[in-house]
């Protein structure tokens, strides 16, 4: 019998519809709770620099109530690594970030950021928090992963998300030797970015996957089936 893989919901955009009037609601916890209610295994949250959507409080709350575990999605940035550090959640995902970003671009430059990030990392692992690098399925990332003794990798799927056609099916190939490497080196493999109900069928014939975060997609198919609902219909899909 082949893995279940877990799904891990991001709960940022809820926060954004919050921040966009300023007001207390759509509450985050609320909406997070709702998400494990349908089977979320992990609850994601992007603690951003610009405190665009999460704020620090939300990330405090969340870790003492979802009852599950919390990814925390964070740049290798001191202040952001101090939060981290002070709230111990189980999982961290360092991803790169911009402020001008509309949302995460690419892959983190683990190669280009070794040092920096061997020193967040022997922190985070000193709070026995799980360290994952948001990384492109490229071998020399992959590599660096291990040597930097990263337990975890998530996959970047947002270019093959955004793909059609050949472009599309050559993604998908770097997805699954980028898995199978990962794996090969005791990795455990995450991915996340730009999947939705359209293109899930492909993410799901990367091998090793142990959990998808997603949270755009979800969070907008909210709209018109209820969040229970959404995360119903995408746990679905994921076999």
């Amino acid at each position: 019998m082949s893995k279940v893989v877990r799904l891990g919901v991001n709960v940022d955009h809820v926060a954004t519809l919050r921040q966009a009037r300023g007001t207390v609601y759509p509450d985050v916890l609320e909406a997070a709770m709702l998400c494990v209610k349908a089977g979320a295994g992990g609850i994601t949250a992007h603690l951003r620099e610009d405190r665009r959507h999460v704020q620090d409080a939300d990330v405090y709350v969340l870790k003492e109530n979802i009852g599950v575990p919390l990814n925390l999605e964070m740049a290798n940035e001191p202040e952001i690594v101090g939060i981290a550090l002070d709230l111990c959640p189980p999982e961290v995902c360092i991803v790169p970030e911009k402020r001008e970003e509309l949302t995460t671009e690419g892959g983190l430059d683990a190669v280009g950021n070794r040092d920096t990030l061997a020193d967040t990392i022997v922190a985070m692992q000193a709070k026995n928090i799980e360290v994952s690098l948001f990384i492109d399925p490229d071998p020399d990332q992959i590599n660096m992963a291990s040597e930097l003794g990263a337990p975890c990798i998530e996959l970047h799927t947002g270019t093959y998300c955004d793909s059609m056609g050949d472009a599309a099916v050559a993604e998908l190939e770097r997805l699954i030797r980028g898995s199978e490497l990962a794996h090969e080196l005791g990795i455990k493999v995450n991915a996340g970015h730009g999947i939705n109900l359209d293109n899930i069928d492909g993410i799901m014939k990367v091998p090793h996957l142990d959990t998808l975060n997603i949270g755009h997609s979800i969070i907008c198919r909210a709209v018109f089936v209820g969040i229970e609902g959404a995360v119903a219909e995408m746990q679905g899909r994921m076999v």
